[in-house]
């Protein structure tokens, strides 16, 4: 059985996750709440430039995004994976939504964690209910 960790880094940029042992545990619960369970799951948090290589080398978009999403599940009950979220983009993100940081931070970080689940957002309707879920898991925030 794989070991249920949740770890956060960074890439090119210098970054505090503040509560990190809450959003870990609210990411956990948010899995099982999905009839999963959390495997070895990785943020790792960088710059708009480090997450458009990615996105250039591995996906061929030329495009910069906030989020990327590697599934590295092995096993369909275990989520796994390594999620690239881009702090210049949420930072632009915020301001352009009217939202503070933190609150745009978490939307994508559980937008992430949707996609190891299964949940797409392609088609209007699939991405109708992404974000309906994003706004189910972001009210059961207790740390913000």
């Amino acid at each position: 059985m794989p070991s249920a960790t949740v770890n956060f880094f960074t890439e090119e940029i210098k970054y505090t996750i503040k509560n990190k042992l809450l959003l870990k545990q609210w990411i956990k619960d948010a899995i099982a709440n999905e009839g999963l369970k959390p495997g070895e799951i990785s943020f790792i948090f960088c710059s708009d430039e480090y997450l458009h290589k990615i996105n250039v080398e591995y996906l061929n978009h030329d495009t910069y995004t906030d989020i990327i999403t590697f599934d590295n599940s092995d096993d369909e009950n275990v989520i796994a994976g390594d999620i690239f979220i881009s702090i210049d983009r949420i930072k632009e993100n915020a301001k352009s939504f009217l939202v503070k940081e933190i609150d745009e931070l978490h939307r994508v970080i559980i937008h992430g964690i949707l996609h190891l689940c299964g949940y797409l957002d392609k088609k209007p309707v699939d991405k109708k209910r992404m974000t309906e879920k994003e706004n189910e898991y972001l009210s059961k925030r207790s740390f913000v």
